[in-house]
């Protein structure tokens, strides 16, 4: 296996984007959730690294890659190209959460995508309170302005994600854990902005998905809520090489809590 090594590579519009590369066999390419970079896989690309080529980079805005002066899903979804380029010309890609999304939309995208695991995407296709509420995003933004990186991380953890409001107070109180999620809330719009449409009780479109024709795993946790696999069985209706799979003793953690769980499952479908 070969070692670690850190690089970038240059996107579209001149954004470097930081990874790590390790490992050989197939690329597969780690695709962040929100409030996350490349530390929160580093564990699970150690795992998938005896069998593959992991790339494990930095979405932009986040670690070690750059920003560009303004936002729009399109420059990530360039992000992903300049990746696989790197790659070779093709790769596999995992997500998960809004990263899911993300690598979703750059399979539709038409990139050259191999393979497409997918771990719990967010999407809320019913109307049962699954969603984040009316005018979420205006609240983000606003606190944001505001200065309030902290609120804007408590009001996604609360509201989006659900998380008990002592939770958050508990992570104030680890300097380390609660300093990074600061550092990486001004790119909370960018994941709203991945989600789109999708979070609004409705079924799914299928047209907007028609492009994501790689061989799709779709991957929920089985202690998770069940709007996540609402919205796995709803994405796998309408892509047109998807199958879904629930994980025993799994939640929406799993990437972090559990990636020596998740990583098999993962490499004997990548491979």
């Amino acid at each position: 296996m070969r070692t670690t090594t850190t690089t970038t590579v240059i996107s579209r519009d001149g954004t470097p984007i930081a990874f790590e590369q390790l490992g050989a066999g197939p690329a597969v390419i780690l695709v962040a959730s929100a409030l996350a970079d490349r530390k929160d896989a580093a564990k699970l690309a150690r795992l998938l690294a005896p069998r593959f080529t992991v790339i494990n980079y930095d979405r932009r805005g986040r670690g070690a890659s750059g920003d560009g002066s303004a936002y729009t899903v399109e420059r990530e979804i360039e992000d992903v190209a300049a990746l696989i380029h790197h790659a070779g010309g093709s790769a596999s890609l995992f997500g998960s959460s809004s990263g899911a999304v993300l690598a979703l939309r750059a399979a539709a995208a038409g990139l050259n995508v191999d393979r497409l695991a997918l771990y719990e995407p967010p999407f809320a296709v019913t109307g049962d309170g699954f969603a984040p509420p009316a005018g979420f995003a205006q609240e983000i933004d606003a606190l944001l302005a505001a200065d309030r990186p902290g609120g804007a991380v408590k009001h996604f953890m609360t509201r989006a994600q659900g998380m008990p409001s002592f939770m958050v107070a508990m992570m104030r109180l680890m300097p380390g854990v609660w300093s990074t999620l600061k550092r990486l809330a001004p790119t909370l719009p960018y994941d709203i902005a991945v989600m789109g449409d999708t979070q609004q009780g409705r079924p799914l479109d299928a047209a907007a998905w028609a492009g994501a024709v790689a061989p799709t795993l779709v991957l929920t946790g089985s202690k998770s809520p069940a709007g996540f696999h609402d919205a796995a069985r709803a994405l796998v209706e309408v892509l047109p090489h998807a199958e879904h799979r629930t994980l025993a003793g799994l939640n929406h953690g799993a990437v972090m809590m559990a990636p020596h769980k998740l990583a098999p499952v993962l490499s004997d479908f990548l491979t």
